[in-house]
């Protein structure tokens, strides 16, 4: 991960631990801001995923994290929000590649389907991989509505 980040997380109840074992492996970032949910009692996915993409949208973050089952409600719901692309990302490849040629800039974690482990290894590659830009800036310039 790149030093001097601004992160913002969030995680339904299926996606609880997992966003505790996040927060302790991002603990270098300048700001971290966990915007819930803090246990693992049943939760919606909308609460948590609205609140990332909106400090993400606003530019008060730099980067979002985002945890549930599937990974499919969070990516959804943050992809609502212009400026966000939230990418589902099961595997670091993915996570490089999200970044890599989509300037993605919420990573959404599948709890239910990867380790704890792979879901650092992800979020590392994901904070510490550039956009490339070139041909892939223009293609990302035409994803906004």
């Amino acid at each position: 991960m790149k030093e001097g980040l601004k992160i913002a997380i969030g995680a339904d109840h299926a996606g609880f631990d997992y966003k505790q074992a996040l927060l302790e492996a991002v603990q270098q970032a300048t700001e971290l801001k966990d915007f819930g949910t803090y246990s693992n009692a049943s939760a919606d996915y909308p609460d948590f995923a609205h609140p990332v993409a909106s400090a993400v949208e606003s530019g008060d973050f730099d980067f979002g994290i985002l945890v549930c089952g599937s990974a499919n409600g969070v990516a959804i719901t943050a992809n609502k929000h212009q400026g966000i692309r939230a990418a589902i990302c099961w595997n670091a490849e993915l996570a490089e590649l999200a970044r890599k040629h989509n300037n993605a800039n919420i990573v959404c974690i599948p709890a239910r389907f990867i380790s704890i482990d792979e879901a650092k290894k992800i979020v590392d590659t994901f904070l510490s991989t550039d956009f490339e830009g070139g041909r892939h800036a223009t293609r990302v310039g035409k994803i906004s509505c």
